[in-house]
């Protein structure tokens, strides 16, 4: 069982010490603390169920002597912690506060002329370090409290402290007050990507106006059962999936699919939990509980990525365990023994050995590379791509081979039934007997079968109802074996065909009680724009490819369309994973698998990155892929590709960034004099700022698809 909370902790550093402690509670299974979008998710064993509200208090417990500014909630009991917004509160005038007192110094040591007793400027700028960061010095000292003295809050003080003590007045405040001023930049960019994301998460609709015996009821979206009619007005949200039975107008479909172009709706067109209705009232029957709605998945997969981490946000944390506690020994080691072998000189030495304790702050990169994937999650989301977690975004950058399925991925999925070919009996008793044995699947073909006959079947016309994957259906109708499918299933049946029709369209074959008797052509189109999404990936070097269960002279023909670089037809879901391990196993690169069937789950799970396309996909493909198409796009999963490289390489740029700054100060402060505090404070706040300014900019990654090049321009116009 798992739990969701709310968090609140201004530290990316101490939020990863949070972590590790509430990993050590016992009774937690796991535990998963996101400082970029302050949740956490604890999770326990079956056996610990029961003691979840105990375990719960120990888990907050532990927080707290970690770091005694940690507040966490339960998000299904309170939405949101108002502790953070006291903080912005008094935050600014603070740092005004800082900008007078460093002013000051600047004028005492530059300008000014004042003969000012030096004990006198160390109250006056102490007052100033307790404006600026009273409550770094006051979690220092809880921290020193508890013997815990490796983070940033203790740093901070040590340094500012002991850079007034030697005389170092304006650096003193300028350490503290450019702390202060990172911390802000660093809030400021999180709550901006996050509230790209945020659209995602408020999918839900606060209410649904439900028709029971004539008049409308308020009540929650969950209370609504499936088949209940409920009113949607305008500017409200549809809550539940369902299908239009009254009126007609448009719906605003931006925060599900990223499409910027309102839809036109009537009646018998499907809406989705999410959609929000910009015209007259729609009267909608419900489809779906809510909780199998698209919204309810969406937010739970939104829910599931953050508990799934890149290998570079591993790095980092473990990196960040020995790099601080190294930097403060060699800066302990700097400052005493020198000071030891040559005492004239100890100021110098213990200043270096501050120099050490300001570039020693590790948040450059404990904020940065987790902000950057989160940026580009919020960036893909805006284009109604979900990503399930930055492992994702970082497997993506590296695709090199996109394998797509045919069915609902590159062509539409609405089949119609084109022409019935009768043998031995009418038109209607060919379709009637077809779509009865069709009756309990929910293929595309199925659906296109039923649809054409026009009218509800009888169910008890029906019996011994089996399907067989990749081949088709038999069941008992009116006591008659009626068997439905394609050439390999009637041929495994001993079914003698007369004629297989033309094998560049899609051939259903029926027979009944052994013998053949008719076909049905159905067609199936390409989507608008599946040859913008191939041209597209190939144009970034990604080879494209296509595995269909439909027969080779229409996989021929799809293939030779798009302009594949291969494909195979005719191939059963376990085929389909076989195929897809060779085409894997052909190059060092990954592959990437997209569909959105049934039969596509073996296969999602089987890639290194399976795309989902989740509007008309299966609940089993969306749970199985790791990025999940809102809109069922396939131009999408180029776009896709295209974010995850990008924010990959701002991923790669901070690191470097953050290394080679640290890395260069600590070298020049030990075996130079050519660093100062200012250099130092750079090192530290000024490298952050840039970092996490950086990382903002993967929410800026421009759009490459055609398909949304002609929306925006739809738009526009």
């Amino acid at each position: 069982m798992r739990r969701t909370y709310g968090i609140d902790i201004d530290c990316a550093n101490c939020a990863r010490k949070v972590e590790e402690a509430i990993s050590e509670v016992d009774g937690i299974e796991s535990v998963t603390l996101s400082f970029v979008d302050k949740r956490m998710f604890i999770e326990v064993s079956d056996g610990n169920v029961d003691r979840f509200d105990e375990i719960e208090k120990a888990a907050e417990e532990t927080a707290h002597r970690v770091e005694s500014d940690f507040r966490m909630w339960r998000t299904d009991t309170v939405s949101e912690c108002d502790d953070e917004k006291e903080k912005d509160t008094y935050l600014i005038p603070r740092i005004c506060t800082g900008v007078a007192f460093l002013a000051f110094g600047l004028l005492l040591e530059y300008v000014l002329d004042w003969n000012i007793d030096g004990t006198v400027l160390r109250a006056v700028f102490l007052i100033g370090l307790l404006v600026v960061g009273y409550d770094v010095v006051v979690n220092a000292v809880r921290n020193l409290v508890h013997a815990r003295f490796l983070d940033e809050n203790f740093l901070m003080t040590v340094a500012t402290l002991g850079a007034l003590a030697i005389g170092y007045w304006t650096e003193s405040v300028a350490v503290m007050l450019f702390y202060q001023i990172g911390e802000f930049f660093q809030d400021r960019a999180v709550d901006r990507s996050r509230e790209h994301v945020k659209a995602l998460a408020e999918l839900k609709a606060p209410y649904a106006t439900v028709i029971r015996n004539g008049k409308t009821q308020t009540v929650q979206p969950e209370s609504v059962e499936v088949g209940e009619t409920v009113a949607v007005g305008p500017g409200e949200m549809v809550p539940i999936d369902g299908i239009v039975t009254a009126g007609e107008g448009f719906v605003d479909t931006k925060a599900m699919t990223g499409e910027p172009v309102p839809r036109h709706v009537g009646v018998g067109d499907k809406v989705l939990a999410g959609y929000i209705n910009t015209s007259e009232t729609l009267m909608v029957r419900t489809e779906t509980a809510y909780r199998d709605s698209a919204s309810a998945k969406i937010l739970a997969l939104i829910e599931d990525s953050a508990s799934r981490k890149s290998r570079s946000e591993k790095f980092i944390t473990r990196f960040a365990k020995v790099y601080t506690p190294a930097v403060v020994l060699c800066a302990l080691a700097i400052a005493v023994i020198p000071s030891v072998a040559d005492p004239s000189g100890w100021k110098d030495w213990v200043y270096k050995g501050l120099i050490f304790l300001v570039v020693s702050c590790p948040c450059a990169l404990v904020v940065s590379v987790p902000l950057s994937y989160y940026c580009g999650i919020g960036r893909a989301s805006k284009d109604g791509i979900l990503v399930k977690g930055s492992t994702f975004i970082e497997a993506l950058s590296g695709i090199d081979k996109a394998v797509f399925d045919k069915t609902g991925t590159l062509t539409k999925g609405e089949f119609s039934v084109n022409r019935i070919e009768p043998e031995g009996m009418s038109e209607t008793e060919l379709l009637d007997l077809a779509a009865c044995a069709e009756a309990f699947s929910d293929h595309p073909i199925s659906k296109s079968i039923i649809g054409r006959l026009g009218h509800d079947i009888d169910p008890s016309r029906i019996s011994d109802s089996s399907a067989i994957p990749g081949k088709g259906v038999e069941a008992m109708v009116d006591g008659r074996v009626v068997t439905v499918g394609n050439v390999r299933m009637m041929k495994e049946c001993g079914i003698d065909l007369e004629s297989e029709g033309d094998r560049s369209e899609t051939n259903v074959y029926v027979a009944v009680d052994g013998k053949y008797a008719g076909r049905l052509v159905i067609s199936d189109g390409l989507k608008d724009d599946a040859e913008d999404a191939v041209s597209s990936l190939k144009d970034m070097g990604v080879r494209t490819y296509m595995l269909t269960g439909d027969t080779e002279p229409v996989g021929k023909a799809v293939a030779e369309r798009l302009r594949l670089d291969g494909y195979r037809a005719e191939m059963l879901p376990g085929d389909k994973t076989s195929e897809l391990e060779r085409i894997m196993s052909s190059s060092e690169g990954k592959t990437c698998f997209v569909g959105d069937g049934i039969n596509d789950s073996p296969a999602l799970a089987r890639a290194d990155v399976g795309i989902a396309m989740g509007c008309i996909g299966s609940d089993s493909a969306v749970e199985a892929a790791d990025v999940v198409i809102l809109d069922d796009s396939p131009s999408k999963v180029a776009s896709s590709i295209r974010i995850s490289k990008r924010t990959q390489t701002i991923v790669a740029e901070n690191i470097v960034l953050a290394l080679a700054v640290k890395f260069a100060i600590l070298a020049l402060t030990a075996f130079t004099d050519a660093v100062d505090m200012w250099i130092a404070i750079f090192g530290d706040v000024g490298v952050l700022v840039i970092a996490v300014l950086n990382a903002v900019r993967a929410l800026r990654i421009p759009r490459g698809d055609a398909r949304n090049r002609m929306s925006e321009e739809r738009c526009g116009d």
